[in-house]
């Protein structure tokens, strides 16, 4: 019961640090290519921590917007972002794999707005037993998101379809 109780006290502490708008530490570091899906999270996971290079990196050959400015730009209002990712399909063709991740986005704006997005990334790996060095990891082929109407769990695709 004792314990229940700290726990209880250092979420109300944790609640209220966020409301009277003192500085959280950063997201820890994550940065895991070995699949579709946690390439998206890592993703994610940089522009939350507003490491916009790293993000943008992820991107490997099929950059989302021109130069690396205009995607950091893209993120100046934002202050967080929440990915949730549906079911993803994979499938090879041509000695690379393919995977399909619909996801649904939750961004926290200046000013306390709120928008949601949903849409569809395909990651790409040429398969790793043809691959000869330097490595290759996964990285994202394309990038289809819209605004969508929340909850975010209601914008998540049920499918996504990889090239």
């Amino acid at each position: 019961m004792r314990s229940r109780s700290i726990i209880l006290s250092a979420l109300a502490v944790l609640s209220l640090s966020s409301v009277e708008g003192r500085a959280q530490e950063p997201a820890p570091y994550v940065d895991d290519r070995s699949d579709g899906a946690a390439l998206i999270r890592s993703l994610y996971n940089a522009i939350n921590r507003k490491e916009y290079a790293r993000a943008y990196a992820y991107f490997g050959d099929a950059k989302p917007v021109g130069e690396f400015k205009a995607f950091a730009d893209g993120y100046a209002k934002t202050l967080s972002v929440e990915v949730r990712i549906g079911k993803v399909t994979t499938e090879g063709a041509a000695g690379s794999i393919y995977a399909a991740v619909p996801v649904a986005i939750r961004s926290v704006e200046q000013e306390g707005k709120i928008r949601f997005f949903s849409g569809c990334y395909v990651a790409r790996i040429i398969n790793p037993s043809l691959q000869v060095p330097p490595f290759t990891p996964y990285q994202i082929e394309t990038a289809r998101l819209e605004a969508a109407e929340g909850p975010i769990d209601k914008a998540i695709p049920r499918e996504c379809n990889a090239p």
